[in-house]
């Protein structure tokens, strides 16, 4: 697969969940290039966080989760491509952007000076509060406390009135009695804050020099910043201005205005700073946390012409996800019943999709809907095509689910377990159906996964998850046939089809780490049975294995000594290939 052929391209995602007054980071630092036109599997227990990556980049995180840092580009030519209308108004509304860039660029000129008195205020400031250390172990004991308190709650409810009094009282004197710590540990640190507060305002010294600086700096940056910005920077505000009317030019005028608003302020923010507007980088982030960054490229009389980097991280706007979710990135769930919609017709829930997303009139969509659910095996699709979803059967409706995903054609397809509420013989020909669509249709298949058969038959890549992360990365055949991680060896000895006849099936012992707290060194560590002492105390890099095999354990590390594979997962190849009557590969190294 061609690095330079990525179609998605995450790099350091973290995602957080805010459950019950903690926070939860459910993904940590994940990094991976999904190609055009492949098939990846992401495999791992139930919690690794499989189902919540891939639905960061579909647009479809729980209202209480969030991306807290790292970027999700994704290429694709026709969505970044943009040309808005440039009539009378548009020109009136560039020139007016470009006489307030105009006016900001003269802050420029005193950016040093404007930076080093931002450090002084965040000096003082810093000398008013709780050091950030004291102040986070104070937080995290009062959140601890909260938690404890909503545990007690919750399980005082599931108490019987009538059989279990004395349960319901203590539980409700625990709760009290916690109540009472989280109000003192309240009134403490708002005491140890207004102590510190006291401590600066009396130090006269220092304010009184503080004051004298700050004044000195003042005067030093009104001269600074009362001069002319230059041509250069004239020039590149014209384009700039052009770039903020095509960034916001698909909004309506009101929007539109709103969001022009936020822009200039940003970008106010970043010539007093002295940020290079010139680096395309800088600039990107200098629009991230308001809208995309549109790069100007040309434009007519009637039009400007631009293209975007499309960071799905980033999109604030409803409706940029409509153009995203089901046109271009689209998810199959495992469960068909639960994904279709009872009381309407099966026609009716395809054809929609394809009125929502496409310019054409229901005669034309109700063709296009048939022509899916022939290419999905649906017999009869004709006669089919008001029927309701209980007259299909289990496999007839992941049929439609997939029809219904594919109706707009989209670049990535997230299968997310679809085969799991499905009997066998089924499961293979859904799978079967997937394969042969992808190569009719041209698009990349995202496996989530837990059955390691699936991976098997269909996966070009494979990517090993554990607590948020990923640990193992490479072509199916090596992760099968030549796994580094002693993870990857735990699934695979899991695997039913390795044991034989008398033999207990082996399982991975103990429990996956909480999530809530910070995890120090290899997260796999307290399971591992292959645990080092640097497992425990710094977490591994990625080591190259090769060009396309990844894997993040510390048994890789040329300091490490010799470790062999489990004996069950030796010899893996040929008993896969039997079980799962999978096509020859080429050979491995055990």
């Amino acid at each position: 697969m061609e690095k330079n052929n990525a179609l998605l391209s995450v790099q350091d995602l973290e995602v957080k969940f805010r459950v019950r007054g903690r926070i939860l980071t459910a993904i940590r630092g994940i990094s991976l290039d999904i190609y055009d036109n492949e098939s990846i599997a992401i495999v791992g227990e139930s919690g690794s966080g499989k189902s919540v990556f891939t639905k960061t980049f579909a647009g479809m995180l729980d209202a209480n989760g969030f991306i807290s840092r790292g970027s999700i580009l994704f290429r694709d030519e026709e969505l970044a491509d943009t040309h808005v209308a440039l009539d009378a108004g548009a020109r009136g509304d560039i020139q007016a952007l470009k006489a307030q860039l105009d006016e900001y660029a003269k802050l420029l000129s005193g950016a040093d000076t404007f930076n080093r008195m931002r450090a002084m205020e965040e000096e003082k400031a810093s000398r008013a509060r709780l050091d950030p250390q004291e102040e986070k172990r104070l937080d995290d004991a009062i959140a601890d406390a909260v938690y404890q308190r909503t545990e007690a709650f919750n399980l005082k409810q599931t108490f019987d009135p009538k059989k279990e009094k004395d349960k319901i009282r203590e539980t409700a004197a625990r709760i009290a009695e916690l109540d009472k710590r989280v109000a003192q540990m309240k009134k403490d640190k708002a005491e140890r804050a207004a102590a510190v507060r006291s401590t600066a305002a009396a130090d006269r010294a220092y304010l009184s020099a503080w004051e004298s600086g700050m004044a000195s700096l003042k005067a030093q940056y009104a001269g600074e910043i009362s001069g002319q910005p230059s041509e250069d920077a004239k020039a590149r505000n014209e384009t700039l201005a052009k770039e903020i009317y095509l960034s916001v030019g698909r909004f309506g005028r009101i929007k539109r205005r709103r969001i022009e608003k936020a822009l200039l302020k940003e970008i106010r923010g970043a010539m007093e700073r002295g940020v290079d507007l010139s680096d395309e980088a800088q600039l990107n982030q200098v629009f991230d946390p308001v809208a995309f960054r549109v790069k100007y490229l040309d434009e007519t009389e009637s039009q400007l012409h631009g293209t975007c980097e499309i960071n799905l991280a980033k999109i604030k706007d409803p409706g940029d996800w409509t153009k995203v979710r089901g046109r271009r990135i689209a998810t199959v769930f495992q469960d068909p019943m639960t994904s279709l919609n009872p009381i309407l017709t099966i026609g009716k829930q395809i054809t929609s999709i394809i009125l929502k997303h496409q310019n054409c009139t229901e005669s034309e969509a109700r063709a296009k809907a048939l022509d899916l659910m022939q290419k999905v095996g649906i017999p009869n699709a004709e006669k089919r095509f008001d029927d309701y979803p209980f007259e299909y059967s289990g496999g007839m409706r992941q049929r439609i689910v997939i029809a219904i995903a594919l109706s707009c054609r989209p670049k990535i397809l997230i299968c997310d377990e679809p085969t799991t509420a499905l009997d066998v013989t089924i499961q293979a020909q859904i799978l079967k159906l997937l394969k042969d669509l992808q190569k009719e249709l041209g698009f990349t298949i995202v496996f989530i996964t837990h059955d390691l058969g699936v991976v098997a038959n269909v996966a070009d890549r494979v990517a090993v998850m554990y607590a948020g992360q990923i640990i193992e990365i490479g072509q199916v055949e090596e992760v099968f046939y030549d796994p580094r991680h002693p993870y990857t060896w735990a699934l695979l000895s899991s695997l039913p089809q390795l044991a034989n006849k008398d033999t207990k099936l082996y399982s991975i012992t103990g429990t996956p780490p909480s999530l809530y707290n910070q995890i120090t060194g290899d997260p796999f560590a307290p399971r591992n049975p292959y645990c080092m002492r640097i497992d425990t105390l710094k977490e591994p890099p990625m080591f190259q294995v090769t060009d396309t095999h990844f894997a993040k354990t510390w048994l890789l590390d040329p300091r490490s000594p010799a470790v062999e594979k489990p004996e069950i997962i030796r010899g893996i190849h040929e008993k896969l290939v039997a079980a799962y009557h999978l096509q020859e590969v080429g050979s491995s190294a055990e």
